[in-house]
């Protein structure tokens, strides 16, 4: 288990834009040969959209991107025609397959937390697809089979446990609260890289919110 810590995160963004983002793999000017993916998990972004900030029409492909928005609102619109409101609860994907455009704001009057998780999938190409499912029950797993992935969503209150998907790759980001696992503290901006899990359980020290992404 490799854990990985908040501090440990890449700066990047425009904060004289309202922008502040954190990556937890190699990213733009923060190029770490040794940081460049875990399994199919090619980026874990956390970012922060002050009112009225956003990122301007931007390509993508070959990526399935799903984003995760801990507060505020996000405003999601793609060239396949997508006009969409993302909220805390909501999971959303974009597979960009062979190319695809979208713009990313917050017009909302509060700030905005999200985070964004890309996945890259077993074969290239294909074409763009738009899913959004509105507040996902806790322990409802999400698919995304392009990728030879599933989300665990999971939110633990103090003292709670749940199991650790036993698999080849497991990702386990601490979106909220604190928790321990295998004899580490995980705080918010935390992860855990697992290869080869088996048996590993999550206890809460505080309300906690979690995702876990199992690999194959």
């Amino acid at each position: 288990m490799d854990v990985r810590r908040s501090v440990e995160r890449y700066p990047g963004g425009d904060p004289q834009a309202g922008i502040q983002s954190w990556h937890a793999f190699s990213f733009g000017p923060h190029y770490d040969p040794d940081n460049l993916r875990f399994g199919a998990v090619i980026a874990c972004n956390e970012e922060r959209l002050a009112p009225g900030a956003g990122f301007d029409e931007h390509p993508h492909s070959h990526t399935e991107i799903i984003t995760w928005v801990v507060e505020g609102e996000l405003s999601h619109r793609d060239s396949t025609g997508h006009l969409t409101r993302v909220r805390p609860g909501d999971v959303q994907r974009l597979r960009s397959a062979a190319g695809v455009r979208h713009v990313e704001r917050n017009d909302s009057d509060s700030p905005l937390t999200f985070v964004q998780m890309w996945l890259a999938p077993l074969e290239p190409g294909g074409e763009p697809s738009y899913e959004i499912v509105h507040g996902i029950a806790d322990s409802t797993p999400y698919a995304v089979p392009e990728a030879g992935a599933m989300l665990h969503v999971r939110r633990l209150t103090p003292g709670e446990r749940t199991a650790v998907p036993d698999a080849v790759h497991v990702y386990v980001h601490v979106v909220r609260g604190e928790v321990s696992l295998g004899g580490e503290k995980l705080g918010p901006g935390d992860a855990a890289r697992i290869t080869d899990a088996r048996d590993l359980v999550v206890e809460a020290a505080t309300w906690a919110e979690l995702l876990m992404w199992e690999m194959t």
